[in-house]
């Protein structure tokens, strides 16, 4: 992993270099993408660079959301959707119907592609649920937990745990990961088949079940000025068709690089945080570890939702 980083040169600001026999250009490398302590863009990009052989699987075959900013994490950001025209001929694209037009988002699929999103300012990575060769059939799904103003950390391990602790009375394998941000994420593999909307109204009704049985700790109230506070969200309109989350392994925008990383549930048990994964130390824990995600990748384990109730 570490060689792989040196393809990122550390003495100019702007770099062409060769990966997998293309050539991608690299710009602003000394440019500051956090201040305290000091991550340059070029850090970011080696990061990606030495992480890539694990993450590339999670992020193949899926449209991505570009989010961009193009000057660091604290800087102003925008998304975006639609491939850029003036794109590398050899970045793949994935044409998906969006209202009333066709919108054409990149996809990941090698390392100098990701290499020229991350690039573009794209600090963290939002691939869709689904592939594109069926974009209406994702095959996981997720539960998003965010802390509601007056919740801690501590309080969104513990509904991780009930959530992990649903998912296996119902026998769905299930894997956790930080957010990187302030929350976690618990995604089950599916086998493809039911549509995004059903997914969707299965993560709805056992959300609103949890909160119903926890209502001191969990909500699943959508609108903001009906949450109460302290307590945790578990979101279940993120599996809405269309919408996606950071990708494992993603460095997330925050005031300090803090990587969206996956945990053990022994983890989260013993009390795990969101800054115990800086960008600087993944790919140490990776060697370390390994990947934790890869039964999301693999086609045995996977749940068989339609055997489920959804309502």
């Amino acid at each position: 992993m570490a060689r792989l980083g040196e393809l990122i040169p550390t003495d100019v600001d702007d770099a062409a270099i060769r990966v997998g026999g293309r050539s991608v250009a690299l710009t602003n490398l000394k440019k500051p993408f956090w201040q305290e302590p000091l991550v340059t863009k070029g850090d970011l990009l080696r990061y990606y660079t030495r992480i890539g052989g694990t993450l590339l699987p999670h992020l193949r075959d899926r449209a991505m959301v570009m989010r961009r900013y193009p000057n660091g994490a604290a800087g102003a950001f925008f998304f975006m959707k639609r491939a850029p025209e003036d794109r590398p001929p050899w970045v793949p694209t994935c044409p998906i119907p969006h209202h009333s037009s066709t919108i054409d988002f990149p996809v990941v699929q090698d390392l100098a592609t990701l290499l020229w999103i991350v690039n573009l300012g794209c600090i963290d990575l939002n691939p869709w649920y689904a592939r594109c060769d069926d974009v209406m059939r994702p095959d996981y799904l997720n539960f998003d937990l965010d802390p509601v103003p007056g919740a801690d950390f501590a309080r969104v391990r513990e509904t991780a745990l009930i959530v992990h602790e649903a998912l296996d009375a119902l026998e769905m394998p299930n894997y956790a990961k930080t957010t990187g941000s302030k929350g976690m994420h618990v995604y089950v593999p599916i086998v493809r088949g039911p549509e995004q909307k059903d997914v969707w109204s299965f993560a709805k009704a056992l959300a609103l079940r949890l909160a119903e049985l926890h209502p001191k700790l969990i909500t699943a109230e959508y609108r903001v000025a009906k949450r109460p506070r302290a307590r945790v969200l578990v979101d279940y309109n993120q599996n809405a068709w269309g919408r996606t989350l950071a990708s494992v392994y993603s460095v997330r925008p925050n005031h300090f690089p803090t990587v969206s990383a996956p945990v053990t549930w022994a983890e989260v048990e013993a009390g795990v945080k969101i800054e115990d994964f800086p960008m600087e130390t993944m790919a140490a824990r990776i060697d370390a570890v390994g990947d934790l995600w890869k039964p999301l990748l693999q086609r045995t384990g996977r749940v068989r939702l339609m055997k489920y109730r959804w309502s």
